[in-house]
């Protein structure tokens, strides 16, 4: 089985590909390991944030061949505040709020909701997709990849770890995302270095996201043990 494990960030990939094999010579700005597993070839990917990003990430995941299966996966933030951040969850659903579409990964009650948008949602903007989609989660490129795995009919997973809460107070990242879907940390590290009200919560983030990333790898480690992705859509367990 060709699995694509697709991601925005190498942060995001990090815990969980340790050991693989870096590839080289790919499209500019996409980072991509690959492992082979007993019978299973498996392709991680990172392309920056946002849509455009992840299709250029799938596109380096269909490189190797055509896949059999698709994980999206990567940091989300929360909109319910029962969602815990350093924890990871996967949806049963997912909306792309540009477009309306939602993608039901399971038939049944399970109702875990994600979001999609293109810009990083502040708490404001966290409040309103609540209130709107009642959604739990949010992040910018789980639908895209929902509808090309759609559009080619392969099953899809998504594993999001929780780096953020849902009244986060963080600066305005979007101002600093280039058109590749990369942090521009040069001059957002400048930014931030003159607003010392944003020190606290931007330390939480980054240890939240390290224990969001290693909760990801854990799950998914746990998840390609069996590959059941029937169950795990219809359950959230691994």
């Amino acid at each position: 089985m060709r699995i694509g494990i697709i991601a925005a960030l190498p942060g995001e990939l990090q815990p969980l590909v340790r050991g693989w094999e870096r590839q080289h010579g790919t499209t500019r700005g996409v980072s991509v390991w690959t492992k082979n597993s007993g019978d299973d070839h498996l392709i991680a990917v990172c392309g920056g944030m946002g849509s455009a990003a992840a299709m250029r990430s799938f596109t380096a995941a269909e490189f190797f061949g055509s896949l059999d299966l698709v994980l999206s996966i990567g940091w989300a933030g929360a909109l319910d505040s029962g969602m815990r951040t350093g924890e990871c969850y996967v949806p049963s659903e997912i909306i792309d709020v540009q477009t309306g579409e939602r993608f039901a990964l399971c038939s049944g009650k399970r109702a875990l909701r994600l979001v999609t948008t293109p810009i990083v949602a502040d708490a404001k903007e966290k409040r309103r997709l609540w209130q709107s989609y009642n959604a739990v989660l949010v992040d910018m490129e789980a639908a895209t990849i929902a509808r090309l795995a759609a559009m080619r009919g392969i099953p899809l997973g998504c594993f999001k770890g929780v780096s953020d809460g849902a009244n986060a107070m963080l600066p305005d990242l979007n101002p600093f995302i280039d058109d590749q879907g990369q942090m521009r940390m040069a001059a957002f590290l400048a930014h931030v270095a003159v607003r010392p009200h944003f020190w606290a919560s931007l330390a939480h983030l980054g240890k939240n996201s390290r224990r969001a990333a290693e909760a990801l790898a854990t799950k998914v480690h746990k998840f390609l043990e069996q590959k059941d992705i029937e169950r795990t859509n219809r359950t959230g367990a691994v």
